[in-house]
Parts: C-alpha cells; sequence; structure tokens
C-alpha cells in the first residue's frame, strides 16, 4: 500500500517571498523523503488553492492523504479554517488533519540555527538577550506558547529572554528590545519565531532597529523539515498506536 500523500497547507501571502519560502521548504522535506509524494495548497492569496489540490489529487488516483499545517501554533486557522476546507475534500479521499507544527523541541533548535547563522556564537549567551518575536495571536492558547519558549530559553544561558508579537498582543519587537537594554544585556537579538517572510515578519525588523543580531525566518530550516516529517509520521499511525495501545 503506498504511503499517504503529504499536503503542506501554508497561510499565503501578497508578498511573494512567502510562497518562495514555502516552496523551498517543502524542497527540503522532498529531499528528506524521496518514499513520499507531496503536494502544497495554500488557505489564501496564492495558487493552488487547498481546494483544488484536493480534488487534483482525487483525480489522480490518490486515496489517502495527510494535511500538515504551516503553523507554529494551535490558532484560529487551525481549529477552524484548515478543518472547515478539509471537511469539503471528495468523498473519495480520506484526510487526516496532522498536528501544527509548535511548540517543538526541533523548532527551537531552528531557532538557535537561526540566530548562530545571524552571527552569534554558543559563548555569546551570557552577555546576550533574546527577544522571541512571533505573530502575535488573539488566542490564548498560541500566546502561551510563546510565553513558555520564552521561559524555558531564560534557563538555558542567555543573559535575559523576552516574548515579543507583531500584532494583537503587547509588547512590541521595539519595547522588549529596549527593555533588554536597561536590564543591562550587552547584545540584544531578535530571533523571528514565524515560518515565511511577509507583512508581519517585517513588522518585526523594523522594530528590531536598534537591536544587534536579527535572525531570519525559519523557513527550510534543516530542523523544519525533519518536524514536518515527524508530524506526518504521527498523523499517519492508527488512533492505537499513536497512543501506544
Amino acid at each position: 500500500m503506498p504511503n499517504p500523500t503529504l499536503l503542506v497547507i501554508a497561510h499565503g501571502s501578497r508578498d511573494p517571498r512567502h510562497a518562495a519560502t514555502v516552496h523551498a521548504l517543502v524542497r527540503e522535506v522532498r529531499r528528506r523523503r524521496p518514499d513520499l509524494r507531496v503536494a502544497t495548497g495554500f488557505l489564501d492569496f496564492n495558487l493552488p488553492s487547498v481546494p483544488a489540490v484536493l480534488e487534483s489529487l482525487a483525480a489522480d488516483g490518490v486515496r489517502d492523504v495527510v494535511a500538515q499545517p504551516l503553523l507554529l501554533s494551535r490558532a484560529f486557522h487551525a481549529k477552524a479554517d484548515i478543518p472547515a476546507v478539509l471537511s469539503r475534500a471528495p468523498s473519495r479521499l480520506r484526510v487526516r488533519q496532522a498536528d501544527v507544527l509548535g511548540p517543538s523541541p526541533l523548532l527551537s533548535a531552528a531557532l538557535r540555527r537561526r540566530l548562530y547563522e545571524a552571527g552569534l556564537t554558543p559563548a555569546d549567551k551570557p552577555t546576550t538577550g533574546v527577544v522571541l518575536a512571533s505573530a502575535g495571536s488573539t488566542d490564548p492558547e498560541a500566546i502561551a506558547v510563546i510565553a513558555d519558549i520564552a521561559r524555558e530559553w531564560r534557563h538555558t544561558g542567555w543573559c535575559a529572554v523576552r516574548p515579543a508579537f507583531a500584532s494583537a498582543r503587547t509588547p512590541r519587537t521595539e519595547d522588549a528590545v529596549r527593555e533588554l537594554r536597561e536590564l543591562g544585556c550587552r547584545r540584544v537579538a531578535v530571533a523571528r519565531y514565524v515560518l515565511a517572510p511577509g507583512f508581519l515578519p517585517d513588522r518585526i525588523a523594523r522594530g528590531s532597529a536598534e537591536a544587534d543580531v536579527l535572525a531570519d525566518v525559519l523557513g527550510p530550516a534543516p530542523e523544519v523539515a525533519r518536524l514536518l516529517s515527524e508530524r506526518y509520521e504521527t498523523a499517519r499511525r492508527p488512533v492505537s498506536a499513536a497512543l501506544g495501545a
């Protein structure tokens, strides 16, 4: 029996960098998993749309799909938008929705990778304050994830760590940068807890003007591609196996 097709579902954006980054990540997943058929669909702005991809897969004889949201937390899109779209899939398709990507130690590893690629080294940690900047959300569960990651990072050797948000919540990135300066951190770095470029990641970048280091978005980091594969494997297993029965 063939492996279920992996359908990667991205939000989409008017910014062409967003789709380009999504496609780069999907290429990395394909490189790591040549045994899988991997398709990409977008909720908005970009093509192909998720419904169009589902129709195309069904017409091509696919019967089993694992839908992987390219989302870092279980906010509105994961809880409402994506289940609604998947519920309208062709009846001959069996579609299972995988869990969102975050939180995960692999995402923390990808964040560290991006900080080190931006010029930091592990030796810099005691003198460097980190702003963990995310897009922001009105969903308390999503906000709690960012707060938890920041709290964990405070115990891993950084001078200090503060969460920040580009929308919906405060503090903003620039305020968190300023606070770390006032705390006496010799260096301030901004880690962007976002997957792809776009309007809100650009807002984070503008808020980082007074920081010393601005890390790139997570994008096609190897850890993110590995995480997609892990979420896929969990979703494809029978419920009894996933529960350890």
